[in-house]
């Protein structure tokens, strides 16, 4: 497969998990960003691991398209640790491999392990519709939605917009609060987009119900239950939720956004301090590649969730997707995604909010795991921001079929 076809199955495998929010303007006038190159910082235990191949991955940061990348590939053929770029444009300090960074849609990840404990110790029930559980929210025109079709995005309720259809839109209301409950009462004010477990349309909007159910359910705000559930128990010391606050806190590489102007040329601009309300319980996490490195072992290992529900995670729903009208087999299932690289099944989640892409990704035996942040510049581009898939190539290869 040659380079440009590669980029083209990779895109199209994992762009709906990248982007949660409309796609940003064009990049092909922007200009690359001045900075010093910085070498790759590296702490490989490879054995059959393709150290060379995830070195040139990252290599020559930063530019065009992205500023930074912070890489932890592990598993049965050895470990390797990588890190590129620079901390910001500024100073041209090398990237902190240790930095916090807004995870975007892995965030759902999270979000899904929690109900499925519930589930487990009987609080809810996933067969169930999420109007038992929300009566005063949910209205009668979805009252066959369960919760389980929240979380593999076969509900039908549509997506709503929460800060507009360009860029500098967003900018302009980056700060913005967002109220969950709001959120949903605007959604379901409108008709289904298709009747309830019939299609697949990947989307925020299912994961502020299950934030919200959470909340109904336990009696405690969604970060603290996720905190108590997850984040504690596993030690995850560097992962929190931020709230209304729209810094990042601790040690972090600055984000950055390609801006294209009137005339075509682009500016990069500052998004590290953006307000993430308007994702929650889809997209508002904050960590660093160690913890979710972590947290992705014990999740496959049945740590988190145990028993038969752990296979909701690993199993897809018989419905088609109704992206970009293909039509084809479902790729989500409840929290992850699913696809074939180098002839591996690989499960995984992607996310993006502007400046960060991240994904957590492995083989169900863990023989192969890869966690990754890349300070991306075109964060909600149309398609995978090329070091973000140079990088899921290098680990597990080439994507494939059947």
């Amino acid at each position: 497969m040659n380079a440009r076809a590669t980029r083209t199955a990779v895109a199209t495998a994992l762009v709906l998990g990248i982007a949660i929010g409309p796609a940003g303007p064009a990049l092909a006038a922007a200009r690359a960003p001045v900075a010093a190159i910085t070498p790759v910082q590296e702490t490989p235990d490879a054995k059959a691991l393709d150290a060379k191949a995830l070195r040139a991955a990252i290599a020559g940061l930063p530019k065009a398209d992205a500023t930074a990348a912070l890489v932890r590939v592990a598993g049965t053929d050895g470990n390797w640790r990588g890190s590129s770029g620079v901390h910001d444009l500024e100073s041209n300090r090398p990237a902190d491999r240790d930095a916090r960074f807004r995870a975007g849609s892995v965030t759902k990840v999270f979000t899904a392990a929690v109900v499925l404990q519930l589930a487990g110790e009987g609080k809810l029930d996933l067969n169930r519709p999420a109007r038992h559980y929300l009566p005063e929210l949910i209205p009668a025109t979805y009252r066959k939605v369960t919760v389980r079709q929240l979380l593999n995005h076969t509900s039908g309720i549509p997506s709503v917009g929460s800060g507009g259809d360009t860029l500098d839109e967003w900018y302009a209301h980056r700060f913005d609060l967002h109220d969950a409950a709001d959120t949903v009462r605007e959604a379901t004010s409108h008709e289904p987009d298709f009747t309830p477990g019939t299609q697949q349309h990947y989307a925020n909007i299912g994961y502020t119900v299950a934030g919200l159910l959470i909340e109904k359910v336990t009696g405690h705000t969604y970060a603290a239950e996720v905190s108590r559930r997850i984040l504690k128990p596993l030690h995850l010391k560097d992962t929190y939720f931020p709230g209304t606050d729209p810094t990042i806190r601790g040690p972090y590489n600055h984000g950055y956004q390609i801006f294209t102007g009137t005339d075509g040329t682009g500016e990069l601009r500052d998004v590290s301090v953006w307000g993430a309300t308007d994702a929650w319980a889809a997209g508002d996490l904050i960590s660093t590649t160690a913890d979710l490195e972590h947290f992705t072992r014990a999740l496959f290992r049945g740590q988190v969730v145990g028993g038969p529900l752990l296979e909701e995670m690993f199993t897809l729903p018989g419905a088609s997707v109704r992206e970009y009208g293909t039509g084809g087999p479902a790729a989500y299932s409840v929290g992850l995604s699913v696809m074939k690289l180098g002839g591996r099944e690989v499960w995984g989640k992607t996310g993006g909010r502007w400046g960060y892409n991240t994904a957590i990704a492995a083989t169900r035996d863990l023989s192969r795991t890869l966690v990754y942040s890349v300070n991306a510049t075109d964060a909600k581009g149309e398609g995978m921001n090329p070091t973000a898939m140079n990088i899921v190539v290098a680990a597990f290869g080439t994507p494939s079929s059947g």
